[in-house]
């Protein structure tokens, strides 16, 4: 079994279901006493979130690149970022180590096209939705991907940021949520792609007909495959 490399507190509740979910799939994967063997290094979301209202994003990549390099030191065989917005670091991160990072982007994008998805829709934080690092990655060779009118993003980065990372779900914003999902099902989105880990707190399959693509479960499942390959 390789070690699995996490780089979390993008909030903690994304890095508690990273976590949770990489034990859960180990023990259901090998039963038994079976867990997996894990380094984890948390970051300063406060400090981060900051730097990030302030489009520093060098000093976003430094941060993360030098918890990456303490991780890489600690034995981690392949690494992750348990978060989608700071992705837009990640080439800077994954030039600071010499052991793959498993994109999420990348991940995304081939569980697409194993759906057969020619169209899906993202939703996420702001700068996860305005700015294309992410996107764009997903349709190089996969679906294109669209995203909610410019009006919703201010809302539903407020709900992220102002209730998910906190834990609190609420009820009138799911299904405010689950309304968006449904017009961009009428905007011809063939799925739905959960680009926040706490986004998954919110909203199941059971909540929608449109099918739902959950970016950290893919993440963690796919880390999976490579940990116990």
């Amino acid at each position: 079994m390789q070690t699995i490399g996490l780089i979390g507190g993008m909030s903690w509740e994304s890095s508690l279901v990273y976590y949770r979910d990489l034990n859960l799939g180990v023990q259901q994967r090998l039963g038994g006493l079976s867990s997996p063997k894990l380094v984890l290094s948390t970051v300063d979301f406060a400090e981060l979130t900051h730097l990030e209202d302030d489009e520093k994003w060098d000093q976003i990549g430094t941060l993360l690149a030098d918890a990456a390099a303490g991780v890489e030191r600690a034995g981690a065989d392949f690494l992750l970022l348990c978060t989608t917005t700071f992705h837009k670091v990640a080439d800077q991160v994954a030039d600071a180590v010499d052991i793959p990072l498993l994109h999420l982007a990348d991940v995304v994008s081939d569980a697409c096209t194993a759906a057969g998805m020619d169209k899906v829709a993202f939703i996420g934080t702001t700068v996860a939705m305005n700015d294309p690092f992410f996107i764009s990655r997903i349709s190089d060779g996969g679906p294109e991907v669209i995203v909610p009118d410019a009006r919703h993003h201010e809302w539903l980065n407020d709900a992220i940021y102002g209730e998910l990372v906190h834990g609190r779900v609420v009820d009138r914003t799911r299904r405010r949520v689950v309304d968006l999902i449904d017009e961009l099902w009428d905007a011809g989105a063939g799925g739905v792609l959960l680009g926040c880990t706490e986004l998954e707190l919110l909203v199941r399959q059971a909540d929608t007909e449109l099918p739902v693509f959950p970016c950290t479960t893919l993440h963690v499942q796919a880390a999976l495959d490579r940990a116990l390959a």
